[in-house]
């Protein structure tokens, strides 16, 4: 029986349940969503029945959808499990490869990682820049940073960092005209803004800023938008606009001045980011001392914002 599975369909089709989505699913697993479309109908096809509920923006698993992914969630990760396992086994050394978000990578992650190779200089690390997780889902990383809600079936998960938000710009910005000393002063001023992944909820842009801190954001002069939220940060430390800040990846420039809160009101994003790994990935010594090292960063991040 167990070679007439469809385990790329069965795959494909937990990728969707968990991400809430077709697209989403699409860009995980980095095939078009007509193949994504096509694997899930195998998947009902070979059951019998209907798996999932979809709507116009969201797909949701039924009571049976939601049991067999989770089902396939739980059967691969042991999967992975054991192949990590014997993959460590066979290769003496104790490198470690960590796929991470551009923006965290760049604005958070590089600078630390420093200190963690002066004093664990027998365990290089290596980052993966990934941002749609292929690296990590296919086994080439051995742990990852991960932004979301922390919704990640059948690996270890742990929440790294909060994420909080508020304006930010150059202080030269704040030196010319038009002047911008308050919030209905962005009519004149150009907002920058971060495409982010579409991965259900209220993603933290300007409008959910708003909602939160019980503002109204005008119109502004100019809108421009950028592919990576590190592209932003960079935008608006050369005085291009003003941008939302999005810790932790706001905090060097903060501390340096290269950027600076031209006005208040803050607010606590849905969002998160996760440290995760294979569930018995933490058995190995070197892993462990890595995790450890970085929650301690995360922890001097979070109590110094």
């Amino acid at each position: 029986m167990l070679q007439n599975l469809p385990y790329t369909a069965l795959r494909t089709f937990e990728a969707v349940a968990r991400l809430r989505g077709f697209g989403r699913a699409a860009e995980e697993l980095g095939v078009t969503q007509s193949s994504v479309s096509q694997q899930v109908k195998v998947v009902e096809e070979w059951i019998g029945r209907s798996l999932l509920t979809r709507g116009q923006r969201k797909t949701t698993p039924t009571a049976e959808g939601q049991q067999l992914a989770d089902a396939v969630a739980s059967g691969l990760g042991q999967i992975a499990d054991l192949c990590n396992e014997l993959r460590r086994k066979g290769r003496s050394e104790t490198s470690i490869v960590i796929s991470v978000p551009p923006g965290l990578a760049v604005n958070w992650l590089f600078a630390r990682l420093i200190k963690f190779d002066l004093s664990h200089g027998e365990t290089p690390v290596s980052i993966s820049t990934d941002p749609l997780r292929r690296g990590f889902v296919s086994g080439q990383a051995d742990c990852a940073i991960l932004y979301g809600f922390g919704d990640y079936p059948g690996l270890h998960v742990e929440r790294l960092l909060s994420e909080k938000i508020y304006p930010v710009c150059s202080p030269k910005l704040l030196e010319q005209d038009p002047p911008l000393n308050s919030l209905a002063d962005l009519s004149q001023h150009t907002l920058l803004v971060d495409n982010i992944v579409d991965i259900g909820g209220n993603p933290p842009t300007w409008s959910f800023w708003a909602e939160q801190t019980g503002q109204t954001t005008p119109e502004p002069a100019r809108t421009r938008k950028f592919g990576q939220a590190n592209m932003v940060v960079q935008a608006a430390i050369q005085g291009l606009g003003v941008a939302l800040g999005r810790e932790p990846l706001v905090n060097e420039a903060l501390a340096d001045g290269s950027l600076m809160r031209p006005f208040e009101g803050e607010a606590m994003s849905q969002f998160s980011y996760w440290f995760v790994c294979p569930q018995a990935a933490l058995k190995a010594p070197h892993l462990r001392r890595f995790r450890d090292w970085l929650f301690e960063e995360a922890d001097l991040t979070q109590r110094a914002s």
